[in-house]
């Protein structure tokens, strides 16, 4: 017989460093869920890829056990790595906070492939140029 479910919890948290502290424990707590046996799961998973955000959808069940999938990191997150910024700019529609190549998006629509709604890479790229623009990062050639 099938477990019911009892919620499903977003999380995005730096890959390898998850703790029992917010935001892991009051999300997870208030659902009886075993805090460190998750951190431990989800710090293992995601070993190798520091310094990176991860989401994770979780899945807990009725009897306090729980189920979770890792993410392809944010956008914007890949963005920002690749212009070399800290942020996007303040105004994107009047400020440039830097650029990137569409190369560099290519590769980030390859990676984020699987967990975007695209029929086909066009379409992916797509996105992805539009949240750089919301960012305002301009697309050059290269």
């Amino acid at each position: 017989m099938a477990k019911k479910v009892v919620a499903m919890v977003k999380l995005q948290l730096q890959a390898g460093q998850a703790t029992p502290s917010p935001p892991v424990g009051p999300a997870l707590g208030q659902h009886g869920v075993n805090i460190m046996e998750f951190c431990k799961a989800f710090n293992e998973r995601t070993k190798g890829q520091e310094g990176t955000i991860i989401p994770a959808l979780i899945t807990i069940f009725s009897d306090r056990t729980f189920t979770f999938i890792t993410k392809t990191p944010p956008a914007t997150f890949l963005i920002k790595r690749s212009a070399k910024l800290a942020k996007g700019a303040n105004n994107p529609k009047k400020e440039v906070a830097g650029s990137i190549t569409k190369s560099q998006i290519k590769e980030i629509a390859q990676l984020k492939m699987q967990d975007l709604n695209a029929k086909d890479m066009e379409g992916a790229i797509k996105i992805i140029e539009g949240s750089t623009r919301s960012m305002g990062i301009e697309v050059v050639e290269g």
